[in-house]
């Protein structure tokens, strides 16, 4: 089958999408399908680093396009970025000759539309694998009305684009009942997670031992959030028990990775002058099992009102490194599912929003009971080998019809 991917990060890029993308393509690759990527020539994290135009990858051609790079300082910033991107990938796929398949991601928000717009002229299917879900997020973080003009056309927009697709991949039983919600047939969705990042994550003594040192953690117990900073996933809650916590020497707080709040929390601890905590930018995906492996307690956060928008896929990287974790969040979610499933292991603990004594109390408990890296039962449930199988079988059953 002749494949188009869409997404505006992929290879180098580390961001969870790229990562995700760049598994699906080269695994699509490797069991003979023609696989081309549409995707940013820009770093999505730091528009300054650009890539190639154009190269073919183990066997994958890519096709990196122009936008503009205002960054993600202002909303009007990111969305001249998107729609520059979106304007931009319209005019390469119509250069593009037919595809059987398009696979349109969820970055930026909305590709999913070019997708939609490109079948039947430039593809015979269309996937919808929903990463997250747009305007949803946007609405729900305060940035758009639903019952503004532009709130409704861009609702308008992406259901378009989901009746439009063959299949709607979604990550997690909530984010399928919003879908539902909006009217799309329970028959074109299925449910798979992303995976853990099995070829590079797995728990490295030697890396964790080089990371501490690296940046001044030595004989301290480490809690970590690694990944996106973003609205969507608060940290103020996190950040006050590190607050209250500062004089206590044997505790460090470490916030690794980037996005729209990453730079808040920073300026935030300086300010503060906080010295039990530091901040250390997305490190390369050959140095993530080194810092995931570097956490003694890791912290998953969700927003209260992104359950099914958003989706937690932190969790199986650190269930991949075996270590315990923190959730901040509402008391229903996919990590509370997760949780759920192996009642008799600890995989951590739970705690809601503004609650820093119950943070502070959960941190104690496991400074009390430190756990060494252990693998969870439930690990391969969510693994590479498990789920991207699944998915590839899902788009090659678009050839026939047979969901």
């Amino acid at each position: 089958m002749k494949i188009l991917i869409l997404n505006q990060a992929f290879y180098p890029d580390v961001v969870a999408t790229a990562q995700h993308a760049t598994d699906l393509a080269v695994a699509l690759s490797a069991v003979g399908h023609q696989v081309t990527v549409v995707c940013s020539r820009r770093g999505y994290d730091n528009p300054a680093t650009e890539f190639p135009s154009q190269e073919t990858w183990r066997g994958i051609r890519i096709l990196r396009i122009w936008s503009t790079r205002f960054g993600k300082n202002a909303r009007w910033r990111r969305a001249t970025d998107f729609a520059t991107f979106i304007i931009t990938c319209c005019l390469r796929v119509l250069s593009l000759p037919r595809f059987d398949v398009i696979v349109a991601l969820t970055s930026p928000p909305l590709i999913s539309f070019v997708g939609a717009l490109a079948v039947p002229l430039k593809a015979r299917r269309l996937v919808f694998w929903s990463m997250d879900l747009n305007p949803d997020e946007a609405i729900a973080a305060g940035w758009l009305r639903e019952t503004s003009m532009t709130g409704k056309l861009l609702s308008w927009i992406s259901r378009y684009s989901m009746r439009k697709a063959d299949v709607v991949v979604v990550l997690d039983r909530f984010m399928k009942e919003r879908i539902l919600a909006k009217g799309i047939e329970e028959a074109k969705i299925t449910v798979i997670p992303p995976w853990s990042l099995d070829d590079h994550v797995h728990f490295d003594a030697t890396g964790r031992n080089e990371f501490r040192a690296c940046y001044g953690l030595e004989k301290k117990f480490v809690v970590m959030y690694s990944g996106n900073h973003s609205p969507c996933h608060p940290l103020d809650t996190l950040i006050g028990a590190a607050e209250r916590l500062s004089q206590n020497e044997e505790i460090a707080f470490c916030f690794v990775g980037g996005g729209s709040e990453f730079q808040r929390v920073k300026g935030y601890v300086q300010t503060r002058r906080m010295r039990n905590v530091v901040c250390i930018p997305y490190q390369p995906i050959e140095s993530l099992s080194a810092s995931l492996s570097a956490a003694d307690l890791h912290v998953i956060v969700m927003g209260n009102d992104f359950v099914g928008i958003v989706h937690p896929c932190k969790i199986y990287n650190i269930l991949a490194v075996g270590k315990p974790f923190l959730y901040v969040g509402p008391p229903t979610s996919h990590v509370t599912d997760i949780m759920g499933l192996h009642p008799g292991s600890h995989l951590g603990y739970s705690a809601r929003h503004a609650d820093i004594t119950a943070i502070v109390a959960s941190i104690m408990a496991a400074r009390a009971n430190p756990q060494g890296a252990q693998p969870f039962e439930i690990t391969r449930h969510f693994s590479k080998k498990f789920l991207l199988p699944k998915l590839i079988q899902t788009i090659e059953g678009t050839r026939s019809g047979s969901f």
